[in-house]
């Protein structure tokens, strides 16, 4: 039944006003069909064909209301001065007309129309039996008709404000879905550039050696190939985590790998060795009032001290690089320093890893800065964290 309805309602206009017209027209044919007094009004051709007439506006009540409440009215009157046929309980046609016209014209041809019709009512009355309680039934069903038309527009309007905010809502929701896809698009790049970067740097760094340390160090060969394999596996492992991350599908979920937590300042021990490695002297240092910090800032300050160690590798030709993190009261400052050639065209355009370094140190409503090193030697990479959720909105 529901579906039926549902059906209904949203079937053609015009097929719905034709389908009203035939109700109201087998409602109006009642008075002529049934068994009569033989004293009342007969039930002649003529009388029913102008009846049906006061019902065909009804077909187009919906694009032009007034006018069809003035045919209604016309082929009323006509009938009521012209013939003397069987009367009807209802003014079918003109009540539904009074709602359209009520659900439908704004409040202007409202108040004519209303105004209009009175007057029609007190003459009609005055016409038949001229009675109080005839006048008094006329008017209440009018009014009756004109409330339920504007209670629809009611309706009406308020189904399309919450349907507008629903399609509102989807769209915010879309957006807001899109926008944090994007977000995580970017983190995951950031990830994949920050290991792969670092892995490939230290392992081309290792490779180019290794020929040498065959040569003139073969003790010293067997460590850089070593070296070399380490650190791919290690990319691996890491980019095995990311990658089980991703996958939704249950078949795909269950061959994932295992997943780990990401790296932290604990780590660091161990990145800090593998640049080493490299043939880099590195240096590594905390003060202040040093604390665990929360798994998120500590990833954060993990692959920042990474991509700035990996630019050491790759651009730096540094001899030493040194690695400091500062526990203040509510932030943490990281500082990479190394004693290379300086700033070069990466830093002048702000590279993928500098851009990276930024962007982690944003999420934590924090600050990066880079540039040359102290007196103007070597390159300088400078981060600072926010620890506590106070120092963000100061």
């Amino acid at each position: 039944m529901r579906a039926w309805g549902e059906r209904l309602r949203r079937a053609d206009p015009r097929w719905q006003d034709l389908g009203l017209t035939l109700l109201v027209q087998v409602a109006t044919t009642i008075p002529f069909v049934v068994p009569r007094d033989p004293l009342d009004s007969p039930a002649t051709w003529p009388a029913y064909l102008l009846t049906t007439l006061g019902n065909v506006p009804l077909v187009w009540r919906r694009r032009a209301p007034v006018p069809a409440i003035f045919g209604m009215v016309a082929a009323g009157t006509l009938y009521t001065l012209a013939l003397d046929g069987p009367g009807q309980p209802l003014p079918y046609a003109p009540l539904i007309g009074v709602y359209t016209m009520a659900l439908l014209c704004p409040a202007r041809v409202r108040i004519t129309m209303g105004v209009v019709l009175t007057g029609l009512i007190l003459a009609s009355v005055a016409l038949n039996t001229g009675t109080a309680r005839e006048l008094l039934f006329a008017l209440f069903v009018f009014a009756a008709a004109y409330a339920l038309g504007r209670l629809q527009y009611t309706r009406q309007a308020y189904t399309e404000a919450v349907e507008a905010r629903a399609a509102e809502l989807e769209r915010a929701n879309r957006i807001e879905a899109e926008q944090a896809a994007a977000r995580e698009r970017a983190r995951i790049a950031r990830e994949m550039h920050d290991i792969l970067s670092h892995a490939v740097s230290i392992m081309i760094v290792q490779a180019e050696a290794g020929p040498v340390a065959v040569r003139r160090a073969p003790e010293r060969a067997e460590a850089a190939f070593e070296a070399i394999a380490e650190t791919g596996r290690d990319a691996m492992a890491q980019l095995r985590t990311m990658l089980g991350v991703l996958r939704t599908d249950r078949g795909a979920a269950q061959e994932a790998a295992p997943r780990s937590p990401q790296p932290g300042i604990g780590e660091l021990a161990g990145l800090l060795e593998r640049v080493r490695g490299s043939g880099q002297r590195v240096s590594y240092e905390r003060t202040g009032a040093v604390r665990p910090l929360p798994a998120a800032l500590e990833a954060t300050v993990h692959r920042v001290v990474q991509e700035a160690l990996t630019n050491v590798v790759k651009h730096a030709g540094a001899s030493a690089v040194s690695v400091r993190l500062e526990y203040g009261e509510r932030t943490l400052t990281v500082r990479v320093t190394d004693d290379g050639r300086g700033p070069g065209p990466a830093a002048a355009g702000g590279g993928h890893g500098l851009i990276g370094i930024r962007e982690r140190a944003a999420a934590h409503g924090g600050t990066a800065e880079y540039g040359p090193g102290p007196g103007g030697l070597g390159f300088s990479v400078c981060v600072r964290l926010v620890t506590s959720p106070l120092e963000v909105g100061r």
